[in-house]
């Protein structure tokens, strides 16, 4: 299982360069190792030309490096934070995408203006506390900005954003989703002032986009 992680996670740091969400060596994916406390992550400082599965560092929910020849990623504590306190969450996300990143320099919610935005996020991107890379701090204020909300993309204030998912591959999506309606919402206040969706259509797209959407898998619709 933790040899079908680690390339798992290390394919999907490629979906973060395809998909333009970060630069150099920012930005990190993490996997949860299901029935076992702890996770797959990126090293530290690591160029993604140069990521490989075997490279991909084992840590325990409290950030520690339990297997793997390199330093784990800086924002390992924070992952494991989330672990730890969302047990339902197999996959976190980091990413400095321009668009995201700049509402979150802003400290402004993507506000739920488009379909997309209802169907995948439930409503609005909130901001998160600001806090220092380096501990469990932006951990905590995922957790605190994420819980009972449907959204599984928060902007943490002047820093960027962070996605959650049942799996590292959603986690995933919901990153390169979130910078797109972050793209597209920034289009569209240029050309003037824009109308949130009724709270009762955001509902509905919501509910049958998580559980109508997609063909059926193991008796499961898919939403990807």
């Amino acid at each position: 299982m933790i040899d079908k992680l680690r390339q798992e996670v290390c394919d999907l740091h490629a979906e973060l360069i395809r998909w333009g969400l970060v630069t150099w060596t920012s930005g990190n994916v993490s996997a949860r190792v299901p029935g076992e406390d702890l996770l797959v992550i990126k090293p530290s400082g690591v160029g993604y030309h140069e990521l490989t599965p075997q490279n991909m560092v084992i840590c325990d929910l409290d950030g520690k490096l339990v297997e793997g020849e390199h330093a784990p990623s800086s924002d390992t504590e924070a992952h494991a934070y989330v672990y730890r306190h969302m047990p339902h969450v197999g996959g976190v996300v980091h990413t400095h995408s321009p668009y995201a990143t700049a509402w979150a320099a802003r400290g402004e919610p993507i506000p739920c203006s488009i379909t997309a935005m209802a169907d995948e996020f439930g409503g609005d991107i909130p901001v998160g506390p600001f806090a220092l890379i380096g501990s469990d701090a932006i951990g905590r204020g995922i957790v605190e900005t994420l819980t009972g909300h449907p959204s599984p993309a928060v902007l943490m204030l002047q820093h960027g954003p962070f996605t959650i998912g049942p799996t590292a591959k959603a986690a995933v999506k919901a990153a390169v989703m979130c910078e797109d309606v972050a793209r597209t919402m920034h289009y569209a206040r240029q050309l003037g002032t824009v109308d949130r969706l009724p709270e009762q259509a955001v509902a509905s797209l919501h509910d049958r986009y998580q559980n109508v959407y997609g063909q059926p898998q193991g008796g499961q619709r898919s939403t990807s």
